[in-house]
């Protein structure tokens, strides 16, 4: 597993992007849940889409592990979904993209929130056909480093028929959001207990941890 410094990215602010990190910095400091329907531009969404159909053609997806020992889950009871571990030194545009991506609001979020955050690591996610993930947190226990949590998607087209929601449990509700291709997600890891329902579709994202160690 790779792990990404800020000093490694250049940045790449625009007055858009900026909109788009204060849209998920203000709805975590307000409601716990930050969400922004374009996080990704449309030639970064497809191009992602297109790298996990390469690589799940090529049989470079392997089955997500459990904790940070990546305990396997053969029978998948917890989790069925297949990832792709992000590496700045992969030969991959979009990869490098997303990455710089990721430093820029990790930027922000320091600048704006004093978070101290210093480390992220991120993986493409494949959730095939009756795929799901049941419900838990991102923080290990043995492992605090995990600070947030940051989840963008790459589906097009995407119905509430198709499944493969992420719920995030509420105090006093279940939050349900659909993986439309360009939008993420972003709250603490350490707070939020979150599911992803039994998708009746290929569901693809990439999803991530912003870290200080």
């Amino acid at each position: 597993m790779t792990r990404y410094h800020l000093i490694d990215y250049l940045p790449r602010s625009t007055h858009t992007m900026e909109n788009s990190f204060d849209t998920l910095i203000d709805g975590y400091l307000d409601k716990k849940v930050g969400t922004d329907k374009f996080f990704l531009n449309d030639s970064l969404s497809k191009g992602l889409q297109a790298h996990i159909k390469d690589l799940a053609d090529e049989n470079m997806m392997t089955a997500a592990g459990i904790g940070n020992a990546e305990t396997k889950d053969p029978h998948q009871r917890m989790r069925g979904d297949k990832i792709y571990w992000l590496d700045k030194n992969h030969d991959n545009i979009f990869e490098q993209e997303f990455l710089k991506l990721a430093g820029d609001f990790i930027q922000r979020l320091n600048s704006t929130c004093y978070t101290g955050i210093n480390d992220c690591e991120f993986h493409l996610a494949l959730y095939e056909t009756g795929s799901f993930y049941k419900r838990h947190k991102d923080q290990f226990k043995n492992d605090d480093n995990r600070k947030f949590s940051l989840i963008s998607y790459l589906n097009d087209d995407w119905q509430e028929a198709d499944g493969g929601q992420l719920l995030i449990y509420r105090e006093n509700e279940v939050q349900q959001i659909l993986p439309h291709a360009q939008s993420a997600v972003f709250f603490k890891s350490d707070e939020m207990e979150h599911e992803v329902t039994i998708a009746t579709r290929p569901r693809m994202s990439i999803t991530g941890w912003l870290k200080r160690v």
